[in-house]
């Protein structure tokens, strides 16, 4: 079990040093294209986990906990999903809004829908 907590650890660590290194990427854009990258991969690589331990019984629980919870758990962020929306309505950009909401939401379940499918078909 202690194990699976240092797994868990060390992969939202590096999950978190991703995410950080993705927004240097985009730091200077008006809309928040870094989170809404990081939020669609983010769905995307946990579908493929999810696909593949569904297809591939022998896939460990101990690398699903460090690829699903830990990595995708540091890497995405829901936060910061959340302050950007807050800081679109601030600014008057309600379109950005919708849209930044709409795409995160709907493209994420596609990302997360892919992955499955593309790992367990």
């Amino acid at each position: 079990m202690f194990k699976n907590f240092i797994l868990v650890g060390i992969g939202g660590g590096l999950g978190a040093m991703l995410r950080y290194m993705v927004y240097l990427m985009f730091k200077d854009n008006s809309f928040p294209y870094a989170t809404l990258l990081i939020n669609i991969a983010g769905s995307l690589v946990i579908g493929m986990v999810v696909g593949y331990s569904l297809k591939e019984i022998s896939f460990s629980q101990p690398l699903k906990l460090f690829i699903a919870v830990g990595i995708c758990g540091g890497f995405t962020t829901f936060s910061a999903f959340s302050l950007e929306n807050i800081q679109l309505l601030q600014s008057g950009k309600y379109t950005g809004v919708f849209l930044y909401v709409t795409i995160s939401v709907l493209a994420g379940i596609a990302a997360a829908w892919l992955g499955i499918k593309l790992l367990n078909s």
